[in-house]
């Protein structure tokens, strides 16, 4: 007679079976919440702005008439507190619509994951400002070479890392559509003073043109800058003496160039 086989089949649990897309959506929901403005906090030098524009009029009357439709995404923090990822310009909008809470979703993330998503949340945008572009790609590719810890002793190159990919730059390149190189050529408008970045923004200065001045030193570029921002000021303010004492941000970085005494000014 021949010997029985015993076969262990392994069951999957009554409960798990019932794991279905459902009740996941249902737990993805549980962590989607009204909370009060006042404990959410702006993300740590979060490079896109917020423009008070039309697009901004239209997101207001719509908040007004159906409230938020799509979560924004927050973190909580070791205070208690929300640290706000993505969805800033519908809390601006909340605000400006006189709510006093914003849907969010809560998300479980270290620092490194929230600016990935953070920016890759923000690149969706129709319009973004070269200078908007810059500080996110160099936040998102440190966030990617600490992810990925020190390169190996054997890879000569500091940028790479030990991402699939080799190097963190062609990684991020591939994931935005741009050439590592062209990375690095938004990285550089970061070293840029604040005038000239603003000029780069208004389309004043070419993104080319803008990418070699960032290698020149402040004050090379404030000298660059000062014609420019002459030109931009109302004719009578152009005949003052004290031009720092009307546009501070010159005094703070031209005033060398004049030569005045504090007091003079």
């Amino acid at each position: 007679m021949a010997r029985s086989r015993e076969t262990k089949i392994e069951l999957t649990a009554y409960d798990d079976l019932f794991q279905t897309d459902e009740s996941r959506e249902e737990a993805k929901l549980s962590k989607i919440r009204d909370i009060p403005i006042s404990e959410i906090d702006e993300f740590p030098d979060h490079p896109f702005k917020v423009l008070m524009d039309e697009d901004m009029e239209q997101l207001v009357e719509s908040i007004k008439r159906n409230g938020v439709m799509t979560p924004a995404t927050v973190r909580l923090k070791e205070d208690g507190r929300y640290e706000l990822i993505s969805g800033h310009r519908r809390k601006k909008a909340c605000e400006l619509a006189g709510l006093e809470t914003l849907k969010c979703e809560v998300k479980e993330l270290t620092r490194d994951e929230a600016i990935i998503v953070m920016v890759e949340s923000n690149l969706q945008r129709s319009v973004i400002l070269p200078s908007e572009k810059a500080f996110a790609y160099k936040m998102r590719l440190e966030a990617m070479k600490r992810q990925a810890g020190r390169p190996p002793k054997e890879n000569a190159s500091p940028l790479a890392t030990n991402l699939s990919k080799g190097r963190s730059d062609e990684e991020l390149g591939e994931l935005v559509g741009e050439s590592k190189d062209q990375i690095h050529r938004y990285i550089r408008l970061t070293e840029l003073v604040p005038e000239i970045l603003q000029m780069v923004d208004e389309r004043q200065i070419a993104f080319r043109p803008a990418v070699e001045i960032s290698y020149l030193t402040e004050e090379q570029q404030a000298l660059y800058a000062l014609p420019k921002m002459w030109t931009r000021l109302p004719c009578p303010l152009r005949r003052l003496k004290c031009l720092p004492q009307v546009m501070p941000v010159l005094r703070k970085r031209w005033i060398w160039i004049y030569r005045f005494p504090s007091s003079e000014c």
